[in-house]
């Protein structure tokens, strides 16, 4: 039960960053379009929670077994914090949108970006834990 309890509220915790992440980059945007900007979208907020949600899973194993946690503190930063900060339904509905556009540059770099980020942030997030 701790540890269902631990993921919930971590997972609570990493919904509600996602959340203030994707408000800031949204607050962003329509004070360029304000300011006559012609900007055109790019999912900078997914990429930047996917990214830091990758670090984090990749950190979680280092940082609970360096300090003697128990495994349910593994869990709650892996699946709860990480898996609610992360998504990869935004990121797929993101690419599809640049497709859509013919934005096709564009949503190779959102894949590309997402995907290299995502493997050398875990990468990092282990190698400063392990």
């Amino acid at each position: 039960m701790t540890a269902a309890l631990l993921v919930g509220l971590f997972g609570v915790a990493g919904a509600l960053l996602r959340f203030a992440a994707d408000s800031w980059f949204a607050q962003q945007a329509a004070r360029q379009a304000e300011a006559g900007n012609g900007a055109r979208h790019w999912p900078w907020a997914t990429l930047l929670v996917n990214v830091v949600g990758c670090f984090v899973i990749g950190a979680a194993a280092g940082v609970t077994g360096g300090l003697g946690l128990a495994g349910e503190w593994q869990t709650a930063l892996a699946t709860g914090l990480a898996g609610g900060l992360t998504t990869f339904s935004s990121w797929t509905t993101a690419t599809v949108r640049l497709i859509s556009e013919a934005r096709y540059g564009a949503a190779a770099v959102n894949v590309t970006a997402n995907l290299a980020l995502g493997v050398a942030a875990a990468a990092a997030g282990m190698a400063v834990t392990g």
